[in-house]
């Protein structure tokens, strides 16, 4: 995969609600009802995660809040594969 311009990025951004762009990567901070449904929520992104075999840079997790991160590292930055994970996880309920 093909590492995307900044304003590729940004303007892909425009379509994900909440996703922002730094230090090479996205992320995006979702927030929960309580700790079973932020479990509930971690168990779906890596669900999609494998499905799609790419894998966030990290998963941090609070009580009521999950923050994603993802990058392709061997593009050396964001790629529209990243993007489509991003899209993917707009799709579970949270």
């Amino acid at each position: 995969m093909e590492k995307l311009s900044i304003e590729q990025i940004l303007e892909s951004l425009k379509e994900l609600n909440g996703w922002t762009y730094g230090n090479g990567s996205i992320k995006k901070v979702f927030k929960t009802q309580n700790y079973p449904a932020t479990m509930g929520f971690v168990a779906a992104v890596g669900g999609f995660c494998q499905k799609r075999n790419h894998h966030p840079d990290f998963i941090l997790m609070k009580f009521k809040e999950v923050e994603v991160s993802f990058s392709t590292h061997s593009a050396g930055g964001v790629t529209q594969n990243d993007l489509d994970i991003a899209s993917d996880l707009e799709k579970i309920p949270v």
